[in-house]
């Protein structure tokens, strides 16, 4: 009879403490002190990944607040409306982080600084809008903007510091299922292609070296292993090279360069959702669309 495992159970595997969500055992890390300058480094954190992740040109100065929002207001072209409205979401975002940051060296200071302080409840302002002008804002790969990314400040502002990194465990669970889901797909396309045997099992090493890079932290002693062996999962995908099967109809070289297309294009998806760490449904759903257009040519 199987035991069933609660979420948010902790065990010690191989010496290390792990949380389980979901199906996956997760790497756990101890939460740093609850105060405002923690909150500062989180919000200084995830607003870095934040820019990393999205679509260039909207990180503006919190400074330009009023410039962006004049121009943003200004705007009648639907098309350039959302990229100053993402631009718009940018500068909120960094004068919510201006004003956490001055608030720090306030406390560090000896200056007390209340939850309903004035500038608290402004810089929660400034998040809460940004997460409302984020939906117009698109991941680099042009294909959706991550709401949970913008959504990830807002929330460690609001949230006790231990919450919020319980929060990220129950995410990276759901980003471990959406890189399994991927893959394991990617997989079934092309286990029966006998010009490209094992390539499978590879894709299936590439899916758990992305699981294992998406619960490291970049602080990680560990980091230089994890992300070296993840790159690398992903080379040996891309790199494969395919056997000559002259029992195949139809051009061979054209359904090749078919199949790499398809197999470069789930590694760079599954990079995509492991470094950003949050599940990418819009990307994923076009991706295994195209998998099954491939399925399809081959049977």
């Amino acid at each position: 009879m199987n035991e069933t495992i609660e979420n948010g159970f902790r065990k010690k595997i191989n010496g290390v403490t792990n949380v389980y969500y979901e199906g996956y055992w997760i790497k756990c890390y101890e939460p740093p002190l609850d105060n405002l300058s923690a909150k500062k480094g989180l919000i200084q954190s995830l607003t870095r990944r934040l820019f990393n992740h999205m679509e260039h040109g909207i990180n503006i100065p919190g400074k330009l607040l009023d410039d962006v929002r004049a121009a943003y207001e200004a705007e009648h072209d639907p098309r350039k409306k959302r990229v100053k409205g993402a631009m718009l979401a940018g500068a909120l975002f960094n004068r919510a982080a201006d004003i956490f940051t001055h608030l720090v060296e306030l406390e560090a200071s000896g200056v007390e600084i209340l939850p309903e302080n004035d500038l608290m409840h402004t810089c929660g302002q400034c998040l809460r809008e940004a997460l409302e002008f984020g939906d117009l804002v698109k991941h680099r790969n042009g294909d959706e903007g991550i709401d949970e990314l913008w959504g990830e400040p807002f929330k460690a502002f609001i949230m006790s510091v231990d919450d919020f990194y319980e929060s990220r465990y129950i995410k990276i669970a759901m980003t471990m299922k959406n890189i399994d889901q991927a893959a394991t797909y990617m997989a079934e396309c092309i286990k029966n292609d006998p010009r490209f045997p094992g390539l499978d099992q590879l894709i299936l090493e590439y899916a758990k070296a992305a699981r294992r890079k998406c619960e490291t932290l970049r602080t990680d002693d560990d980091i230089f292993d994890v992300w070296s062996d993840f790159v690398v999962a992903g080379e040996e995908v891309t790199d494969f090279t395919p056997e000559h099967n002259a029992s195949l109809t139809g051009d061979p070289l054209i359904d090749i360069l078919a199949v790499k297309h398809m197999l470069k294009s789930g590694v760079r998806l599954i990079a995509f959702i492991t470094r950003a760490r949050t599940p990418m449904p819009k990307s994923t759903e076009k991706y295994l669309s195209e998998c099954a257009q491939y399925k399809k040519r081959l049977c």
